[in-house]
């Protein structure tokens, strides 16, 4: 079972450094660029929750099948994808969800596992699922999505409370691990296929 734990996470690591390598296209990066942006976005989150968790080296160092990972996937990209414009529409959004879910609930997972509380948990599921996106973002020049109207961090959230919720209720870790990136993933594709948002704090349009 741990071997197809750590396939799926390789996978989605995959998936990730795709999102990050086909922003870099639709920015128009140099090949250095792409690198760049598709392994912050692929192990960013990662790497802060490892950093603020003490679980030092961070794990990209310790298994350097992710860095391997993200270069073949970069590679594939530059190679087949040469007008990353003309990618679906919804390639990049829905790619990305499937690592948010995945990721949200792996951070949740690692910090119960050291004993620390539920609510912490969600936090470090939260980072690890929206890091390497911000950083995608602020290289990109973007506001980060989590920070617009965007229900992005909301899935997430709502991801890595089931996972401590389903837990404390009893659910076994395998049950309450798929649980919650079900539900996690079902809300981001929710929001993107149907365009929901949340409400936006608009100083510029309140009347004097």
């Amino acid at each position: 079972m741990k071997e197809w734990v750590y396939f799926f996470d390789l996978c989605d690591t995959a998936v990730l450094a795709l999102s990050g390598a086909l922003a870099a296209g639709c920015h128009r990066m140099d090949p250095f660029g792409v690198i760049v942006l598709a392994s912050v976005t692929a192990i960013g989150g990662g790497s802060i929750r490892d950093a603020l968790l003490g679980t030092t080296p961070v794990f990209r160092i310790r298994d350097p099948n992710y860095i391997i990972v993200i270069l073949a996937t970069i590679l594939l990209t530059l190679v087949f994808i040469r007008k990353p414009k003309k990618v679906p529409q919804y390639t990049l959004p829905v790619a990305d969800a499937f690592g948010l879910a995945r990721f949200t609930v792996i951070g949740a997972e690692k910090a119960l596992n050291l004993g620390l509380s539920g609510m912490i948990a969600v936090v470090m599921g939260l980072i690890t699922g929206v890091g390497g996106g911000i950083i995608r973002d602020v290289l990109c020049r973007q506001v980060p999505m989590i920070l617009r109207t965007e229900i992005y961090a909301t899935a997430s959230i709502c991801g890595g409370i089931g996972y401590t919720v389903a837990l404390q209720l009893g659910a076994a870790n395998k049950a309450a691990f798929g649980f919650a990136m079900i539900s996690a993933l079902l809300i981001r594709l929710a929001a993107i296929k149907w365009h929901l948002k949340l409400p936006a704090f608009d100083l510029k349009n309140t009347k004097q």
